[in-house]
């Protein structure tokens, strides 16, 4: 068994912004020289998530709509009122909820996602920022 780590940063506007994720990591398998395994996409932030959607308009702006429904913005959580200057807690919280990886099996170097299946990175901060993610690849 092999592991091949490779670091990926993406431009984020944040508010939920979602970035598809999909050809990087299918790239970074194929170029791994591993033929099948696991890939694991983890981005390295408390305000971010990692998720598997049908990346189309529709569901970008239900995926919006349903984070600000569950847990709205508020000046009241207690992350915003401890720190001065902080507006995030919010953010914090849809990544708690959300998680920050995903694990996809990949067979002949390509990844075994579902027809619709899409792999996107999902900001819920409240400004713009880069992102740091790694995609660690395991296989043979």
């Amino acid at each position: 068994m092999a592991v091949k780590t490779v670091p990926l940063r993406i431009g984020m506007a944040g508010d939920t912004h979602i970035e598809n994720l999909t050809k990087p990591v299918l790239s970074a398998v194929a170029e791994s020289g591993l033929v099948a395994g696991l890939v694991t996409v983890f981005v390295k932030h408390t305000t971010a998530s990692v998720m598997i959607i049908e990346d189309e308009p529709g569901i970008r702006a239900d995926t919006k709509a349903f984070w600000d429904r569950i847990v709205p913005a508020d000046p009241r959580w207690q992350h915003n009122t401890r720190n001065p200057g902080e507006d995030n807690g919010h953010s914090h919280l849809r990544g708690q909820l959300q998680g920050p990886s995903v694990t996809i099996p990949f067979a002949d170097r390509t990844l075994l996602l579902g027809t619709w299946q899409q792999i996107v990175l999902v900001d819920f901060d409240t400004r713009a920022r880069s992102r740091e993610l790694i995609v660690q690849i395991m296989g043979e």
